[in-house]
């Protein structure tokens, strides 16, 4: 063999960024699996290449038979049938294969004897063939496997390749592809060949055929890989994303943090009249983000994760990671949002289970005596203001009410009491003043419509009727009686009865 195969494998190894090595290896084993299909060959052997002159040998190995179970190997058990299922024929269990770390191990006990052919014949050129090939892509596969196990969780770029209805082919490089499956996949997104998609790298592992890698868009990680690429600040580690809680397709909360003070993350990540988030946006496909500031208080931080909704106020329990969330009625579907999504994520971005109440249903749960649960009351005063809402001050030590002199006063009576409930009927001296008006008023109606007589007819009425002579002097001595204790803001002005005397 000439140095024209050395330089050939060379020229391949930095084309399949193979180490020489391992390609001078994989030529070993081809001559040695071409030594074997002569009939005269023996049972154990081995090929030595020279790196430069390119010259081999073919040494046979005799090995004692007391070392021979020491240094061989039982072969790797394929799940393959026992039976072809092409030809019917049935397979022969492979051989065991020598061990050569383990023959030098024992080489001082072992004889080599000199046992290279003039030549090989055309089958077994064939076979050193194939086996060569095997063995290079073999060890394009374990580079690979290499390149990303380690790689799990980044963002990679790819081509759409190939799509049917079980997973869709991405071309990661020239020698790599990565499946996409469809419980991976976004619900409407379409992937059409040779479109660019960029993907987080979900799982690596090695296969028979090869490194199998799985990628992913609707891992959380994707929103978190995007904005880095996006957010500088987030590369100079000024800003970071603590949390995300994300429904594929639909909408994702992103909280963020920054490290350094003058810097806004809310803004960072918006960047300017929203630019950056509006490239997230895009390569997601339209999905929406919410982006919160992150709070160490957890009040605070849930009130500004249900946004955009308005909060009124927030009730935490530590020891639960519960929070009740007061809203007002207007922002009570907005808080919960379509089919909860709203609350779902905002559960998720702060891992605090969130109980949305409007504030009329939660004042009149808390103004109904008996309505408070006992873990409320050790939470928060037990007593109700006078908005009808309970009082957000935690309770003293060995006390329901908080700390303020008329609440502590409620702790001595035994109980907050019941608001004096306003009188349905007014008084009855109240009640004798209002008819005494009304009888007033309605007996000087009566007398002004007496008065005011058409023309027509006191021209026709004798001349010497008067006003007297109309209203009996009964009623007119009735009217003046009351009219004095009438109240002065029923006073009504009585027009001068004047008696027109005939002409």
């Amino acid at each position: 063999m000439s140095k024209e195969i050395i330089d050939a494998l060379g020229a391949i190894a930095d084309e399949k960024a193979i180490p020489l090595e391992t390609l001078i290896d994989a030529l070993e084993a081809a001559l040695l699996s071409a030594y074997k299909k002569a009939s005269d060959s023996a049972e154990y052997a081995r090929v030595e290449i020279d790196p430069v002159s390119g010259d081999f040998i073919v040494w046979q190995l005799l090995i004692p038979e007391e070392i021979v179970p020491l240094v061989l190997t039982e072969p790797e058990e394929l799940d393959e049938p026992l039976i072809d299922p092409e030809t019917g024929e049935a397979r022969e269990p492979a051989a065991p294969e020598l061990d050569l770390e383990k023959v030098k191990e024992y080489r001082d006990r072992i004889e080599e004897v000199n046992v290279t052919p003039e030549n090989f014949g055309r089958i077994a050129a064939v076979t050193a063939k194939q086996v060569l090939l095997q063995r290079v892509r073999e060890a394009e596969r374990e580079l690979t496997f290499e390149e990303y196990r380690d790689r799990v969780g980044e963002l990679i770029n790819g081509v759409i390749q190939q799509t049917d209805s079980r997973y869709t082919l991405v071309r990661l490089n020239e020698t790599t592809e990565a499946l996409l499956p469809r419980s991976e996949q976004v619900d409407g997104e379409r992937y059409d060949n040779a479109q660019r998609v960029k993907a987080i790298i979900k799982e690596v592992s090695s296969s028979p055929k090869g490194p199998s890698i799985i990628v992913s868009r609707r891992d959380p990680n994707l929103i978190r890989e995007l904005f880095a690429l996006e957010v500088p600040e987030m590369a100079d580690g000024l800003v970071e994303i603590t949390e995300v809680a994300r429904e594929p397709g639909y909408r994702s909360k992103i909280a963020v943090i920054s490290h350094q003070d003058g810097v806004d993350p809310v803004g960072a990540c918006v960047g300017p009249r929203g630019s950056r988030v509006r490239m997230v946006v895009s390569e997601l496909r339209g999905e929406k983000i919410d982006i919160i500031p992150f709070n160490e208080e957890p009040a605070r931080f849930v009130a500004k994760a249900l946004s955009p909704a308005r909060v009124r106020e927030v009730l935490v329990d530590d020891d639960e990671k519960q929070a009740t969330v007061i809203v007002p009625d207007d922002q009570l579907a907005l808080a919960i949002g379509r089919s909860g999504q709203n609350a779902r994520l905002a559960a998720r971005l702060t891992g605090w289970r969130i109980d949305i109440r409007s504030e009329s249903d939660y004042a009149e749960e808390a103004t109904v005596p008996g309505a408070e649960e006992e873990g409320d009351t050790q939470t928060r005063c037990a007593a109700v203001l006078s908005n009808g809402r309970r009082c957000p001050n935690a309770p003293i030590e060995g006390s329901r009410y908080c700390g303020i002199e008329a609440h502590q006063g409620y702790e001595a009576a035994g109980g907050q009491p019941q608001a004096a409930p306003e009188p349905d009927e007014a008084p009855a001296d109240e009640v004798e003043v209002a008819v005494e008006e009304t009888v007033a008023v309605e007996e000087i109606a009566a007398v002004e419509e007496a008065t005011s007589v058409d023309a027509a007819e006191a021209e026709e009425a004798p001349v010497a009727e008067s006003v007297e002579e109309v209203v009996s002097e009964d009623v007119v001595a009735e009217v003046d009686a009351v009219l004095p204790e009438a109240d002065a803001d029923a006073e009504v002005e009585q027009e001068p009865a004047d008696t027109e005397e005939g002409e």
